[in-house]
């Protein structure tokens, strides 16, 4: 089998930890990972005995599932990168990557502490099948997997040994399969938008997708980034009284902070698109849209803070005031979580050259057509 002939059939073999169990470490070391290898082959030449005529690479490392549904399947495409590179034959065509050192042989290969705690941990394999096969054994794994994925008992067993954990299911999952699942939990919690953009960013990258979010926010995916309606300018476009839309604006920043931390997860950039205004990405863990700039004719300018129950501040707009308390916004911007504030309120403090001090507002204000103001009187 020549490198360039081989199609790489991405799979996963899913751990469902039981209830209170986390593994005792999420990187194996190359020894153990070859041990593992072993068991899994012979779980897959069970299920598709062709499964021998392609090589199998198996990366032992614990992966949660956003860290291996970004675009490019960075850990896939790194895994395979490494098998082409070991000689014909080597280990009956079985190869594992393990740490050496206490690390992983590339830097992808390395799963992130931040999502360690979850349910259920992934480590991903790859069949490297010849061109000829990989169409009919593609096919093979989806029907099989699917049907009787379930791994081995001493492939389970070993697991648990060597992790230190108890398992309620370990199987194997097509990535096909793994995104099937990830899609039915996404729209179980109502992010069906979220992921129509993220399948987008994974399988058809050179595609624009656009969605709206459940609450009626617009987002579009286009050249490798999400880009998402100004909340200002949704809330332009609302019709409800005051109090109402107060309340709606509030469970539409709530909502771009699932969307922006899930996004980031999976290192999907977010920026913001505003009709009315310059904007940002959230590099910084906050999303900005700038106004106008000072006018000599107004007084100083002053931040406020647009706070809601249970979120905090959720937006802060810096503007000045004018004649009889009347208030000319020259930016918003949106913190993404709670740890951006304070570069937030740095960033636009710093537009002005005034000292980054925070007026609390206590609840979200807006002004008399009901959009997001600062207020029109003098706060002490």
């Amino acid at each position: 089998m020549e490198a360039q002939s081989l199609v790489a059939l991405p799979i996963v073999l899913a751990l469902e930890l039981s209830s209170g169990e986390t593994p005792a470490r999420i990187t194996l070391s190359r020894d153990e990972a070859a041990e593992l290898a072993a068991l899994m082959a012979a779980d897959l030449h069970g299920l598709v005995p062709q499964v021998d005529q392609a090589r199998l690479a198996v990366a032992g490392a614990l992966f949660d599932t956003v860290e291996l549904l970004r675009p490019g399947f960075p850990v896939w495409a790194t895994l395979d990168e490494l098998a082409r590179r070991v000689p014909r034959g080597h280990l009956d065509n079985v190869v594992a990557f393990g740490t050496h050192e206490g690390h992983m042989p590339a830097q992808p290969l390395e799963p992130e502490a931040t999502y360690a705690d979850g349910p259920m941990r992934l480590l991903p394999l790859s069949l490297l099948a010849p061109e000829a096969l990989a169409a009919e054994l593609s096919e093979q794994l989806e029907v099989e997997l699917v049907g009787r994925g379930e791994a081995g008992a001493r492939t389970a067993d070993w697991l648990m040994r060597t992790l230190g954990v108890r398992l309620e299911h370990v199987r194997y999952l097509s990535r096909n399969d793994l995104l099937a699942m990830t899609c039915v939990q996404y729209e179980h919690v109502n992010l069906a938008a979220l992921w129509t953009l993220l399948e987008a960013a994974l399988l058809t990258p050179y595609r624009e997708e656009t969605a709206l979010s459940a609450r009626g926010l617009a987002l579009r995916y286009a050249e490798g980034k999400i880009i998402v309606q100004s909340p200002a300018d949704w809330l332009r476009a609302q019709s409800s009284d005051p109090a109402q839309r107060a309340h709606d604006l509030a469970g539409i920043l709530f909502e771009l902070r699932q969307y922006a931390a899930l996004l980031d997860a999976h290192h999907l950039p977010l920026s913001l698109q505003s009709e009315q205004a310059s904007a940002t990405a959230a590099e910084h863990g906050y999303l900005l849209e700038v106004l106008g700039t000072l006018e000599p004719a107004y007084g100083a300018p002053a931040l406020y803070a647009h706070e809601a129950p249970g979120l905090g501040v959720v937006a802060v707009t810096l503007a000045q005031r004018g004649e009889g308390g009347r208030a000319r916004v020259l930016a918003h911007g949106y913190p993404l979580h709670s740890k951006a504030l304070g570069p937030l309120v740095t960033a636009l403090a710093e537009r002005c050259d005034i000292p980054a001090e925070l007026h609390a507002l206590g609840r979200i204000v807006l002004d008399t057509d009901g959009h997001l103001a600062a207020p029109s009187h003098a706060l002490h």
